[in-house]
């Protein structure tokens, strides 16, 4: 009944989640292009509304008109009002059951035949064609077209993913079908990806609300600066930009075995099967070798900061996005030995690029005494004292300091507090905002505990433990809230 009377509300409502109000950091909030046919008489409402009422809490409403991001089952084309769903009888219900049992069984069939041809590949997987390659060889949006949507065609009902070990979201290979509204957004993206030059603003604000996954990877290299705007100069940059990263190899990375580099790499080699141990992928050898180069690298070209724990996690969500433009399946099982050379060594450069361009950003978290970090917690504590003074006195009375927990959720962007699927959706959002993970990370912090606030308050026994994961050796050792789920 909850859940169908959130539908109603979002229905009867212009605001449609992520619609919010100006809010410090949030300078591209989702748009819907709907609104101005469908909803403007609604929206012309909202609009009357006086501002001084819109701007009394405006985190509030953030944080209430957002609080359905992550509803994979929030289908808005679907009007459950309609007199055409309210009269819908038995009879034609088993009708169209039947209809699609009968698609399912005859669908089922044709990933089969698909994968027999694939030479050199078990049938389980099916590797492709890297999609933003055939936009870079060719200036059309058709070229992007793929075809992993068999398995979408023949599954009615959506699936409930899981919460651990799990990548795929609900645009991967094995989801239900595309609603209207999710093959319009794609279609948008299309266009904007294969214009002479891409209008990144635009992008950014197409980006805000999520990023399909079939155009998600040349999303994330333009608006993480790895790729120019302009098409015509894509592929060149990307050949030089990967054949420079593979320079750095052969030129650095037999330095591991000197003495003045063996402590970094024996602490990056220790540090890497702890990445993700829940998901099979990042426990492969040659992942795990991939990973070791990727931080070395970084680590010697920034000797100002060096490797720090918590940066190797920082890898995993640009692998995975990478990895799966040449996979269909979900690649958290994925053999990585099923792909090409050329496969791997370009998705091993663009990760190494992407994640250096993001570290740039927010170096000072892992600098010296971590300053970033510092005043990323500080400022969080005065953000939850003027939002939720309740919760932030909650804090002081049992002697809670903000470091003890948020300290984590700075080194490690949350990655350690949330399934990588979400942490893949959350960073279209950061890659979207100027300053998505130097600021605006601060707000979500601070969502999740306006999100528990209740629990938070009605605990008054905060048991102590160290953020670091069993048996990690750390250098910095700091201790976290333990927050009733």
């Amino acid at each position: 009944m909850a859940a169908e009377n959130s539908k109603q509300f979002w229905k009867r409502s212009a605001k449609l989640p992520g619609s919010i109000q100006p809010v410090y950091g949030a300078q591209h909030p989702p748009l819907d292009p709907r609104l101005t046919k469908n909803f403007i008489k609604e929206r012309s409402k909202v609009n009357a509304v006086p501002l001084k009422n819109k701007k009394a809490s405006s985190f509030h409403e953030f944080a209430r008109n957002t609080s359905d991001a992550w509803d994979i089952g929030d289908d808005e084309e679907e009007d459950f009002s309609s007199p055409s769903f309210q009269t819908l009888n038995s009879k034609v219900a088993l009708a169209t059951a039947a209809q699609v049992l009968e698609n399912h069984s005859k669908l089922r069939v044709k990933p089969e035949r698909s994968q027999s041809t694939t030479s050199d590949v078990p049938a389980s997987y099916k590797v492709i064609k890297s999609s933003s390659d055939a936009q870079l060889s060719r200036n059309s949006s058709d070229t992007c077209l793929r075809n992993p949507l068999h398995k979408q065609q023949s599954l009615p009902l959506r699936p409930i993913i899981p919460l651990v070990a799990r990548i795929s979201d609900q645009n991967a290979s094995g989801a239900p079908p595309m609603t209207v509204r999710e093959k319009t957004r794609l279609e948008k993206f299309r266009q904007l990806l294969s214009s002479h030059n891409t209008d990144l603003d635009e992008l950014r604000k197409c980006s805000w609300p999520g990023v399909p996954r079939e155009v998600r990877p040349v999303t994330w290299r333009l608006l993480s600066g790895y790729l120019p705007a302009n098409t015509e100069r894509r592929k060149l940059t990307l050949q030089r930009k990967r054949e420079e990263y593979f320079g750095f190899i052969e030129q650095y990375y037999d330095s591991r075995n000197e003495e003045h580099h063996q402590d970094t790499y024996r602490q990056i080699h220790i540090d890497i099967p702890r990445t993700n141990p829940l998901i099979p992928l990042f426990q492969q050898p040659l992942v795990q070798e991939i990973f070791e180069r990727i931080l070395f690298i970084w680590a010697i070209r920034h000797p100002a900061s060096g490797y720090v724990q918590g940066i190797n996690d920082l890898v995993t969500p640009f692998f995975v996005v990478f990895l799966s433009e040449y996979v269909e399946e979900d690649v958290e099982n994925f053999d990585v030995t099923n792909l090409s050379q050329d496969m791997l060594r370009s998705i091993e450069a663009d990760s190494f690029w992407c994640m250096s361009k993001l570290l740039d950003g927010i170096q000072d978290n892992y600098t010296f005494a971590q300053p970033g970090i510092q005043k990323k917690v500080k400022a969080l504590e005065e953000l939850v004292s003027r939002i939720d003074e309740q919760v932030h006195n909650h804090f002081r009375r049992y002697e809670v300091e903000y470091l003890q927990f948020a300290f984590r959720w700075m080194n490690n962007l949350l990655m350690r507090e949330l399934p990588l699927r979400c942490t893949i959706r959350l960073w279209d959002t950061y890659q979207s905002e100027p300053e998505g993970f130097s600021h605006f990370h601060l707000y979500v912090c601070a969502a999740f505990l306006i999100k528990w606030r209740k629990e938070i308050l009605d605990e008054e026994d905060f048991q102590m433990q160290r953020t670091a994961s069993p048996g990690e050796e750390r250098s910095h050792r700091v201790k976290e809230v333990s927050v009733p789920e």
